[in-house]
């Protein structure tokens, strides 16, 4: 029984430590990041005594953080709505939603001749990287093409990301 516990206790311990890490205390704000959790409050206040006005249940949704208060984070979503969530809920991960009324196009390269790979629905999120000249490689679920940076929000227009 005792290495049963034993056991738990190591798989409890590994989960938290493969947790994605909250967003840097030491960054200043305004900057984007992205939910963590596959359950995230958004608080009308910066402590859990504040009733929640939001309960998201999508990991890797974008937003941006606007403010730092001790552990919490005011935040915005990407419909606008503003409010707060602890840190440990908010991942450094890049990531954009595909913004507008009609899909975006992935491209092989990030240039507006190249070849057409995918195409991205509204609302649909992906991991960013590669950013730069008004265009944001943008990975869904291994599908990956280079998006303009007008068709995502999570991203600033002139961003240059590694």
């Amino acid at each position: 029984m005792r290495n049963v516990a034993r056991f738990a206790m190591g798989a409890i311990a590994v989960a938290l430590m493969a947790q994605p890490l909250e967003a840097a205390p030491d960054r200043k704000p305004p900057f984007w990041g992205s939910i963590a959790a596959g359950r995230a409050r958004m608080r009308t206040g910066p402590a859990r005594t504040y009733p929640a006005s939001w309960l998201y249940q999508r990991a890797d949704l974008p937003i941006r953080v606007l403010k730092v208060f001790k552990e919490w984070r005011q935040v915005e979503d990407p419909d606008g709505t503003q409010g707060w969530m602890q840190g440990n809920l908010i991942s450094e991960r890049r990531t954009a939603i595909v913004r507008g009324s009609v899909p975006a196009e992935m491209l092989e390269r990030p240039s507006a001749g190249a070849r057409l790979l995918w195409r991205a629905a509204p609302g649909v999120v992906g991991r960013v990287s590669q950013c730069g000249d008004g265009w944001c490689r943008l990975d869904v679920k291994g599908q990956s093409g280079f998006v303009e940076t007008s068709h995502l929000w999570g991203v600033e227009p002139g961003e240059n990301l590694p």
